[in-house]
Parts: C-alpha cells; structure tokens; sequence
C-alpha cells in the first residue's frame, strides 16, 4: 500500500486557548495529505475540475489520541483505504514529531459533475487515475 507522509507546521490560529489544535483544522490537514497523495502520483485536482468534475467528500471520521500543540511539527501521512473505481476512502494519521499518531481518521469521497452532482466513474473517465489508484491500492 502507497503511503505519503507530509511535513505540517502548526500555526497559532489553528490552536485554541489551551495550545492545542483545533478538531476542525484536522479536516485541512487531511485535505492537505489527500493532495500531496494525489500529486504524488502525478495527478491533481486542478485538472479534474477543469473537466468539470469534483470530488466532495460523502463521509468522514476522526479519532483523537492525543493533543498536537502550537510549535510543534506534526505528519500527516496518507493513504488509499478503499477504492472501487467509484468511491476512494483515504485513511490518514497525523503524528508529532516522535511518529507518536496523535489523531487518526479517514475520507470518503466520490467524483461528479461540477453542474448536476451527478455520480462518475472514475475508471470511465480518468483509466490512469484510476490505474494508479489501482496500484497505489496494491502496492506493499
């Protein structure tokens, strides 16, 4: 299974009163390894919508272990759970500096049309995106 590990600094704004990240901004952190993920296998976003497609997110789910803190350095490293040429679910863990994973979750999410939120199979209308997801899936 293809894993990317992205490199996140922790800003002030992110954090509430106690230092602590705020839950929420681990959504955008997962956003942010789900793209690094993608680009790594040399596709991005960009170009999907540009084909009047997009990706909403149908599903998502967190599990806090423990805080990450303001002026810490913090992971996020991603992967590809599920995938059948429809739907992607990605799974993502976000650790401090040490590997300790301090919030764990996944995304699930389907392409469509930008216009009418119709459902598109991936397979269908991107066969590289969907071949690389295919092997990222298989790789070990």
């Amino acid at each position: 299974m293809k894993k990317v590990k992205t490199s996140i600094k922790v800003r002030y704004q992110e954090t509430d009163q106690m230092g602590v990240v705020y839950h929420a901004n681990y959504l955008v952190w997962f956003e942010i390894g789900r793209t690094a993920f993608i680009e790594s296998l040399g596709f991005n976003y960009h170009d999907m919508e540009k084909d009047g497609v997009v990706s909403p997110v149908v599903d998502a789910h967190m599990y806090f272990k423990q805080p990450i803190r303001y002026g810490q350095d913090a992971y996020v490293e991603t992967w590809i759970e599920e995938y059948d040429g429809l739907r992607t679910t990605y799974g993502y863990q976000i650790m401090d500096e040490e590997g300790n994973v301090a919030v764990a979750g996944s995304t699930k999410h389907v392409i469509v049309k930008k216009d009418n939120f119709r459902p598109v199979s991936l397979r269908k209308k991107f066969p590289d995106w969907h071949e690389a997801y295919t092997n990222a899936v298989g790789d070990k």
